[in-house]
């Protein structure tokens, strides 16, 4: 990045409206010179779309697919998740694509998945764990912790520990979450990743999942080896989706000249996904293809120990039922 280019970027970086709107993605386009998504060439790789069906996640897998890559979609309904693959098809003209079906919150459903990624594909590229909501009620999930923390965190955990395989094939894989700003709120829980009934506030909710996303991504990143793959998360900035218009109608309606397309939104996921300078970090927090501190606030970075950061593993491990190979256990 280019003198003028980092003086621009950190000038909108803190005005949150500038920065998280389609203004700070127009400007960082403009200045920084990107280069279009399109131009990168997938063609070979394998690429697994977690909530592909709509939104963020259909405009990565869209962008995926465009840049030649064979694009899974992951759903959880089958007449949404064969629908999208009928419009992928007809946008991108692409053949390679496919489908696989599982609810995030159920560890069952992403064995299943996971099991049949593994039976049809040898190795797997790519990686965009994208699947998540704002919960207006508390729901119970079928792993037993609260919905929103199992779809967002739990159920991630899983799909990603049991692909690594896959994912070091890819030589290396790349794993990419799709967090979200609201996690700046957020100081790290782990206790309040599964909040009483009573206690239960949608929107903080969703920030605490988004905070225990950042926060593995870089566990990933520090217990894993290079070979079994790179891990990034990012954040979209604030994007006219139909999660948003369900969630936070009101918002969407204030700011809605000023959000950005779902394209724009996954701009940085298929960058991610496709350019060579992602492979040469990992764990790293991006927004509009620059890494970002992953807190803004003393209160979030005060929070995020060591101790907790191993309890929040632990949580993983715990709630899915899968565990992260010991040495002892890979006879290493």
């Amino acid at each position: 990045m280019g003198a003028l280019t980092t003086v621009v970027d950190r000038a909108m970086e803190w005005p949150v409206v500038t920065s998280f709107t389609r203004i700070g993605c127009a400007v960082r386009r403009r200045v920084a010179g990107w280069r279009p998504v399109e131009s990168y060439n997938l063609t070979g790789r394998v690429a697994l779309v977690t909530g592909a069906t709509s939104g963020i996640g259909f405009a990565a897998a869209e962008a995926l697919a465009n840049m030649g890559a064979h694009v899974i979609v992951l759903g959880r309904d089958q007449t949404r998740t064969d629908a999208a693959r009928r419009d992928l098809v007809r946008l991108t003209g692409a053949r390679h694509i496919s489908t696989v079906l599982a609810s995030m919150d159920d560890a069952a459903d992403v064995r299943r998945a996971a099991a049949e990624v593994m039976a049809e594909h040898p190795r797997l590229d790519i990686l965009v764990q994208n699947a998540g909501a704002l919960a207006a009620a508390y729901r119970r999930s079928p792993m037993h912790v609260e919905q929103t923390s199992a779809a967002q965190v739990a159920g991630p955990f899983l799909l990603t520990g049991l692909l690594l395989e896959r994912l070091e094939l890819g030589a290396p894989g790349r794993v990419i979450t799709v967090s979200s700003g609201g996690a700046y709120l957020a100081p790290l829980t782990v206790s309040g990743l599964d909040p009483a009934p009573t206690a239960f506030d949608g929107s903080l909710q969703y920030a605490r999942a988004k905070r225990a996303q950042i926060t593995l991504t870089e566990l990933w990143a520090e217990r894993t080896n290079e070979r079994a793959g790179v891990f990034h998360s990012m954040h979209p900035g604030w994007v006219d989706t139909p999660g948003l218009a369900a969630s936070l109608p009101r918002f969407r309606q204030l700011l809605r000249p000023l959000l950005r397309s779902p394209e724009e939104g996954a701009d940085t996921i298929a960058w991610l996904a496709a350019a060579p300078e992602a492979e040469q970090t990992s764990g790293a927090f991006w927004f509009d293809r620059v890494p970002r501190p992953a807190h803004r606030t003393a209160r979030t970075q005060l929070a995020d120990t060591a101790e907790r950061r191993d309890r929040l593993w632990a949580w993983c491990e715990s709630t899915t039922g899968w565990h992260f190979p010991r040495l002892d256990e890979t006879g290493a």
